[in-house]
């Protein structure tokens, strides 16, 4: 790869919105309120090819999974293969959601079939299809071991959670009323166990735990883990996040993790990114089942019907879920089978540990799996980020564990192929070797320079209608 030569020349990056090219003004007839409408509206007058010309254009302009490799730890962003959109676009997946059970064999049928492949490769005893999200996942698992407590008679007022965790697992917790009590971690970046056993209380109602944690490291002690929860009454969660390290290996139910909630973008090849539609399936044991959301399906003896678990959280999703997301996850689980989930994990790890060993990094927590959290020592992480942006590839996640200082958090993902990761490698080593002007000064070579993180997250523009209201260009 040539990385000193630019993908763009900055003076012709600009390409003019379809409404500055050539336009007419179209009368408008509607029968809506004349405060509702418009006279008239001006409408691009292109041909074909203009037209395709201006999206191929603004196509090249991005960074997208199908021109290079994501490898932002712990967000596990891969290329998801073709077929499974294939297989979502099918005619007979465009099924009504207020059609009866009867009507809709095929679409129950596959259901079912995704509910007990997720059963079996968590280890749990029954799943629920219906959250639209991860983060949904783990509100509604958190809701499910709520209700078991309150069945219980038993008033819990707490969720432990690490403090390497996710965000959206604090914020799960905070929603569902409970007060969440970090835990630190040990000097080996893995739960510290004397401090579990310090926190544990009648007041836990669970722990939320990620395993492999976001360090990339298994928590050896998970048995031990698991019976300090247990012992004091509460329940252990797992955030699905990195269940691709272990598919096919090892399950969260052997473990002793009485409810989890499957990442189908992260693990399963449902695209990932844009907001949605997602899936955030539910998977628990046996004695929490009767709390899932309603309604469920199951095998009849006429082929599935929907019932409802007796004591139901009630409905989470307006339907059985997403349901061309939960396609997408069907299909890629019954294309690859047992053996290819296997290699599938076996390929992510080897990935990372591969990649990690021709990086010029320091990397202070190991063996890890799927992912590592590498140190841009005295250089700013985001700055050395920002540099890789010009060598072509997109950078890790940086500034994040914050156990790590200036952490950057990879994770390869296991479609790579090796050619990749040199590459990738390549712009890591380049990036953190370049002075500090040229990485103050990063990107130089993208379509955008920097822009300021802070004030577009907390003044978002919307439209580009909000640039004229502003006066901007």
């Amino acid at each position: 790869m040539n990385y000193d030569q630019a993908r763009f020349s900055r003076d012709d990056v600009y390409e003019p919105l379809l409404s500055e090219k050539d336009g007419r003004e179209v009368d408008v007839d509607s029968s809506l309120p004349d405060d509702l409408t418009r006279d008239s509206v001006s409408l691009p007058s292109l041909s074909e090819p203009e037209l395709a010309r201006h999206y191929t254009r603004l196509s090249q302009m991005n960074y997208s999974v199908e021109t290079g490799p994501y490898p932002l730890g712990s967000c596990t962003m891969k290329y998801n293969p073709s077929f499974i959109e294939d297989v979502a676009a099918l005619p007979s997946g465009a099924v009504h959601p207020d059609r009866s059970g009867e009507t809709v064999q095929g679409t129950l049928a596959v259901l079912h079939g995704l509910q007990e492949y997720l059963a079996d490769i968590g280890g749990m005893d029954a799943v629920t299809l219906q959250p639209p999200a991860g983060a949904a996942g783990e509100f509604t698992g958190i809701l499910v071991a709520q209700a078991y407590h309150e069945a219980n008679d038993d008033d819990r007022s707490e969720v432990i959670i690490p403090a390497s965790a996710h965000g959206t697992n604090f914020a799960s917790a905070a929603m569902a009323g409970y007060e969440v009590v970090e835990l630190p971690s040990g000097a080996d970046g893995r739960v510290d166990l004397d401090a579990l056993e310090a926190a544990v209380s009648e007041e836990t109602a669970a722990l939320m735990l990620t395993n492999p944690n976001t360090l990339g490291l298994f928590e050896r002690e998970i048995r031990d883990i698991a019976e300090t929860v247990h012992d004091a009454g509460g329940l252990l969660y797992y955030d699905g996040a990195n269940l691709n390290a272990l598919l096919g290996r090892a399950r969260p139910g052997d473990m002793g993790f009485d409810i989890m909630h499957y990442n189908v973008h992260k693990t399963f090849a449902t695209p990932h990114g844009g907001g949605g539609p997602g899936a955030g399936p539910v998977g628990v044991a046996s004695d929490l089942a009767e709390f899932l959301p309603k309604p469920q399906v199951r095998k009849s003896d006429g082929g599935y019907e929907l019932f409802d678990p007796e004591r139901s959280i009630g409905k989470v999703h307006g339907t059985m879920g997403n349901w061309l997301v939960l396609v997408k996850a069907y299909a890629y689980i019954s294309r690859l089978g047992d053996a290819g989930l296997r290699d599938a994990s076996a390929k992510a790890v080897l990935n990372a540990n591969y990649l990690a060993s021709q990086l010029e990094y320091d990397i202070p927590y190991d063996p890890f799996h799927h992912e590592f959290a590498a140190t841009a020592g005295d250089r700013d992480a985001a700055d050395v980020a920002k540099r890789m942006l010009d060598y072509g590839v997109h950078p890790p996640t940086t500034k994040w564990p914050e156990l790590v200082s200036e952490a950057m958090l990879t994770e390869p993902t296991e479609v790579e192929n090796r050619s990749s990761l040199d590459d990738l490698a390549a712009a890591f080593n380049r990036a953190l070797a370049d002075d500090d002007e040229t990485l103050a000064n990063a990107p130089s070579r993208t379509t955008a320079r920097r822009i300021d993180q802070v004030s577009a997250a907390r003044n978002p523009r919307l439209s580009w209608h909000a640039l004229e209201d502003d006066g901007g260009d």
